[in-house]
């Protein structure tokens, strides 16, 4: 069952500038980590934790927009912003009269997490245990820096909040950042609290990150979908759907129906289409 008085938002509307140019042509919420998009791994972690369908879980989307809405369908409730992404506080304020008066668990869509422990789900349920639904709470792992800028209570974001009801109504639907707008402010009045992801944690913004969080996905070996086709030496890499390698691979990620050729020899990159290669360095 879904917690009560609890729903949830996704937040994928952002283009995804620092992974270019894998997302000038794919949001940065469908781009594949392990073979599974980002913006599916989030929804199987609030479905984890019983938040699932349009009236308990919403996606925003603003950035190539149409693939966003029709990948996810009739799983959420779909918010499409007009123009520019109205940025993580403006998205959760044009969702206000969805949200009416419910507490809700704000998720970036592109966080990567992954707890040997628990499933996913299970995973930040720690977030909403016992929660007073006033005060403001965000899920962290104690930084290498703990006074470093960015930093809550010596820990730095990973990938969820959750907001009381009281603060997101205050919330306009223009374009803002909830740092600012919500978390700074609870913080400095004593009303936010930290509490600690035990798992792995990458925000997938840059290719070293995405790469990274795909190789963690796959494990100590290697991790190729059924469909793909390889004749070519696979290290370390994963391979989407459709993909074809010839060639050598160690520390790759392979999109969906990408190409890696007889005579390639690639190594820690991101490789999509025929030819594009994103250094991950």
């Amino acid at each position: 069952m879904p917690p009560a008085g609890i729903c949830a938002v996704l937040l994928a509307a952002g283009e995804g500038t620092r992974l270019r140019p894998l997302t000038e042509g794919v949001p940065k919420a469908l781009c594949p980590v392990g073979n599974v998009p980002l913006l599916d791994r989030a929804l199987a972690r609030l479905g984890g934790l019983g938040l699932t369908g349009p009236a308990t879980v919403a996606v925003n989307a603003s950035y190539l927009a149409d693939q966003v809405v029709t990948h996810v369908g009739a799983r959420a409730h779909l918010s499409v912003e007009p123009g520019d992404p109205l940025g993580t506080a403006g998205g959760v304020g044009n969702l206000r009269d969805w949200i009416a008066g419910r507490g809700v668990l704000v998720g970036n869509a592109d966080a990567y997490l992954a707890d040997p422990a628990a499933a996913r789900g299970p995973d930040v349920a720690a977030l909403l245990d016992g929660w007073d639904g006033r005060s403001v709470r965000l899920l962290g792992q104690p930084a290498a820096d703990p006074a470093a800028p960015g930093t809550f209570d010596g820990h730095r974001f990973t990938g969820f909040s959750l907001l009381p009801w009281r603060l997101v109504r205050e919330l306009p639907a223009t374009f803002g950042d909830l740092v600012r707008a919500v978390w700074r402010p609870a913080e400095a009045a004593g009303a936010l609290e930290v509490v600690a992801y035990p798992g792995t944690f990458y925000d997938t913004g840059t290719p070293a990150d995405y790469l990274a969080a795909n190789l963690h996905a796959a494990g100590d070996g290697e991790l190729v979908d059924p469909g793909a086709v390889v004749t070519g030496r696979v290290r370390r890499a994963v391979v989407g759907a459709g993909a074809v390698v010839r060639g050598d691979v160690e520390r790759v990620v392979v999109w969906p129906g990408a190409l890696v050729d007889e005579g390639e020899r690639l190594c820690d990159v991101i490789r999509a289409g025929d030819a594009l290669t994103v250094p991950a360095g």
